[in-house]
């Protein structure tokens, strides 16, 4: 008797475990279902990359909400590597256009401090709850 109680004691624990972590399962699931991105910028502007007197060079990425979930207006969760390189929150800066929310349809304005070679091709690769977008574009 002691037994059964000890083995349906951890099958409870077990069960309740599992169904927790299916739950969650679930809930990023969806995220991933509901997240989607397009960068909109065009590869062929010059404003995709400037660079100032001093050297200093800045990456200006239009991303739209193309999704049916609302996006962190902060960045919150966004991944950007530019030529392959991670680049941290504090290289960039992010500002929604037309609305305090990156709702579906918002676009955002990314500017990335990086510097780059003039005259080559780059790569720039943002990605939000596994929704991921490239872009390619030449400076």
């Amino acid at each position: 008797m002691i037994v059964a109680a000890g083995v349906a004691g951890t099958l409870v624990t077990t069960v309740t475990d599992v169904s927790s972590s299916v739950s969650t399962q679930t809930g990023n699931t969806a995220d991933t279902i509901d997240t989607d991105i397009e960068i909109i910028s065009d590869a062929g502007s010059d404003a995709v990359y400037n660079e100032d007197d001093e050297g200093d060079g800045t990456v200006t990425l239009y991303v739209k909400n193309t999704g049916e979930k609302t996006l962190a207006s902060d960045g919150a969760g966004l991944d950007v590597l530019v030529d392959g390189e991670y680049v941290s929150s504090e290289e960039f800066e992010i500002e929604v256009h037309g609305d305090d929310h990156w709702r579906s349809g918002a676009v955002a304005e990314l500017e990335i401090d990086r510097e780059l070679e003039t005259g080559e091709e780059h790569r720039a690769v943002v990605t939000i709850n596994d929704s991921r977008a490239v872009f390619e574009f030449r400076t």
